[in-house]
């Protein structure tokens, strides 16, 4: 019964949430249609997401803009009318698993990942389906995950929906249809590997990076075409071959090793703050714990 509980205030709270942003959309920034017959769904491109603080109706992109703020430009909403904020409409999701996602909200659609890789699209202003897909995630695979199947989110660009799905592909999806266009595994299916992350757009490049370090795998981040979902470049996060990282495995090693990390961040974070560059930015993650040159599986 306790499980029970959490699971139904988990899912519930996930759907005030999504309430709760159309709420922010309606009341605040004006009512917003979806997309007409006659235009494109998912119009999003450079322009609109680089002047995203003049268009303050739509979230077109995870974290709203390039620079992934998250700050609402919106200045409707203050302390005192705060309170006037509701709940407009509700949808239940297909799983009671977690739910991550950051919501996209473009010309009237709202768009949102759910467990298991899984899209919806929903009338912005009447909560009503208007499709949903399901990549059919093997659900054996929810072993390789640390943190449960969740998923952070989709991108949005030139009328298509990407999604990085919990088994390594890559599906990019009419915006208008919810039809798959095109899907590419971007990962060794026989390997550990998963994608939890929110795909980003970037000059036509679909990039999007994966998990599973601490079950061994060697991270790297791929840009795959938008259009032909080709893949573009690749790189990887663990830098040289492989085969000879074991040879820097020793104290000298590592500490040369992380000299030079450091070194690389801060030359970067300096750029960074001081003129904006065409770069993006990635974390990367502890490698698992080797113990006698064995590497084994981490707990945490």
């Amino acid at each position: 019964m306790r499980s029970f509980s959490r699971r139904t205030a988990r899912r519930q709270l996930v759907i005030w949430t999504i309430g709760a942003i159309i709420v922010l959309m309606l009341r605040f920034a004006g009512s917003v249609e979806p997309a007409g017959a006659a235009e494109s769904a998912a119009n999003v491109d450079a322009t609109r997401i680089t002047k995203a603080d003049q268009d303050p109706a739509n979230w077109m992109t995870y974290g709203r803009t390039y620079s992934e703020q998250r700050f609402s430009p919106l200045v409707r909403i203050k302390v005192d009318n705060a309170k006037q904020l509701g709940l407009a409409w509700y949808a239940d999701l297909d799983t009671d698993r977690g739910q991550e996602a950051t919501p996209l909200v473009i010309d009237g659609v709202l768009y949102v990942s759910t467990a298991w890789s899984m899209v919806k699209a929903f009338d912005a202003k009447t909560g009503r389906l208007l499709w949903s897909y399901d990549p059919a995630v093997p659900r054996a695979l929810g072993v390789n995950g640390c943190c449960d199947v969740v998923n952070r989110g989709v991108a949005a660009w030139k009328g298509k929906i990407f999604i990085g799905t919990f088994d390594g592909r890559l599906v990019a999806l009419d915006a208008r249809t919810g039809k798959q266009v095109w899907s590419v595994m971007t990962v060794d299916p026989s390997k550990p590997y998963t994608i939890t992350q929110a795909p980003r757009v970037i000059k036509g490049r679909v990039v999007i990076g994966n998990s599973g370090s601490e079950y061994g795998v060697r991270g790297y981040i791929s840009a795959y075409d938008a259009e032909t979902g080709n893949l573009v470049w690749r790189f990887y996060t663990v830098p040289g071959d492989p085969s000879t990282l074991a040879s820097a495995t020793g104290s000298n090693g590592t500490r040369a090793n992380a000299a030079r990390v450091r070194a690389t961040i801060g030359s970067y974070r300096r750029s960074w703050l001081s003129t904006p560059i065409p770069a993006t930015m990635y974390g990367t993650t502890k490698p698992p714990p080797a113990r006698n040159g064995t590497m084994t599986r981490s707990s945490s």
